[in-house]
């Protein structure tokens, strides 16, 4: 049995894992003691009350008397009333600062926008600080929105050079060999033959692996031809080499996609029906691609197999499935929404952007 030693809130690698919320980050210290607003109450509030303690005193006024007993009782009112005002107030000043403080708690990492609208007539102070916060987490996202977008095209262009390195070096040398093969098999005898038959056989096996490995990298029709046909190609594999009943419905008015777009649809898609031929145990398998909206997309797959099994929530730090990860990590490159619904009927993958 082996012990981690990877110290909390870090990965295996060293890098440092950030949750999604930052009150989820065990390296941020947790606010402690009272609100701002009920610190300032509470000083206003004894500051009244010191404030009358003092007039009485001042006044010399004796509460064994009639007229000293009604002038402390005038006076504790007026303070309980000044006191409540005094709260009233602060109470609806400082709501606009406590509704920011609400909405920065619920503000996530990966997509950082305010979700919390302020009220009608903040104090100044406040709407210039929601106006800073908002600038900075407009900023953060566009930060994002570049990074994404270069991590990105980084992937695909390494994506496209090791397919065409398998192309045209490996395959060429595998064709090499299968010439040598065939001239070696002219002289040899009925028994070498037979085995450098076998040999051919395993070398062309290799030869379609790698081709298909290659297109699977980076397939020729997502560049010349488009989403549609790079998904339909994929199905049309699909079916010849599995015994897998697939069906497929590819909407024709689709909105015009980025690259980056129609290259995450793709992986998604990609990745989903990798899932169902390895995992899923299933016999059908369902893909649908159709129009969300006037400029979105809805690419859904779905099968009859035996689901993802049920599992508790990841910890952080802890790996889920790889190819759900990247799924997810690919969704959020383009700002898309990945939902997986899992039963023991099948999974639907649906990916929304």
């Amino acid at each position: 049995m082996t012990t981690s030693s990877v110290p909390p809130g870090q990965s295996a690698a060293g890098k440092r894992i950030v949750p999604r919320n930052w009150r989820d980050d065990p390296s941020i210290g947790r606010p402690s003691g009272a609100s701002l607003f009920s610190q300032v109450l509470a000083v206003n509030t004894l500051i009244i009350v010191a404030t009358v303690f003092t007039a009485s005193v001042a006044a010399q006024m004796d509460i064994g008397t009639s007229q000293g007993m009604e002038g402390f009782l005038i006076a504790s009112v007026a303070m309980l009333v000044t006191a409540l005002v005094n709260g009233l107030v602060l109470r609806r000043r400082f709501r606009p600062l406590e509704q920011l403080i609400a909405a920065l708690d619920h503000v996530d990492l990966e997509r950082p926008v305010l979700v919390a609208e302020p009220d009608a007539d903040p104090p100044a102070d406040v709407a210039r600080l929601r106006a800073a916060v908002e600038e900075m987490l407009a900023r953060l996202d566009l930060e994002r929105r570049r990074r994404a977008s270069a991590v990105l095209d980084a992937q695909e262009a390494e994506r496209a050079r090791l397919a065409r390195d398998l192309h045209d070096e490996v395959n060429q040398s595998l064709t090499g060999i299968m010439l040598r093969l065939s001239i070696i098999a002219t002289d040899a005898d009925e028994e070498t033959r037979e085995r450098l038959g076998e040999v051919r056989d395993l070398t062309e096996q290799a030869m379609r692996e790698l081709l298909r490995l290659s297109h699977d990298l980076r397939p020729t029709a997502l560049d010349d031809l488009g989403l549609s046909a790079a998904l339909e190609t994929r199905l049309r594999q699909l079916e010849a080499e599995t015994d897998l009943e697939v069906q497929h419905h590819i909407h024709a008015d689709l909105p015009e996609l980025t690259s980056d777009q129609q290259t995450v649809v793709f992986r998604v898609a990609q990745e989903a029906i990798s899932n169902v031929v390895q995992h899923a145990e299933a016999s059908h398998m369902r893909l649908t691609l159709a129009k969300r909206g006037t400029e979105g997309v809805l690419l859904q797959v779905s099968d009859d197999g035996r689901g993802i099994p049920a599992r508790k929530e990841p910890e952080p730090g802890e790996r889920e499935h790889a190819g759900l990860t990247g799924m997810r990590e690919r969704a959020l490159l383009v700002d898309a929404r990945l939902a997986i619904r899992s039963s023991s009927r099948g999974t639907v993958v649906e990916l929304a952007l």
